[in-house]
């Protein structure tokens, strides 16, 4: 999906004043995602790191959203 669909903004306000309207909802669904796969890993993370990327990991994040925003169309 690639950002094309951020779902707006995830907690609606008016601050178009100062240039934003806070964190989209593609970005609240991620950080959802990631905090739930992250509380998953074992104490003892090393394995982890040494397989998976950070940038994997938070693509893997992202790429949940995605879904999370496409299952809310239908």
């Amino acid at each position: 999906m690639s950002g094309a669909n951020n779902g707006g903004p995830a907690f609606p306000r008016d601050h178009a004043a100062d240039g934003h309207n806070g964190m989209t909802l593609r970005d609240y669904f991620a950080a959802k995602a990631l905090q739930g796969w992250l509380a998953s890993y074992p104490t003892d993370m090393g394995a982890y790191r040494a397989t998976l990327g950070v940038h994997i990991v938070a693509s893997f994040a992202y790429s949940m959203a995605d879904a999370m925003l496409e299952a809310r169309e239908v």
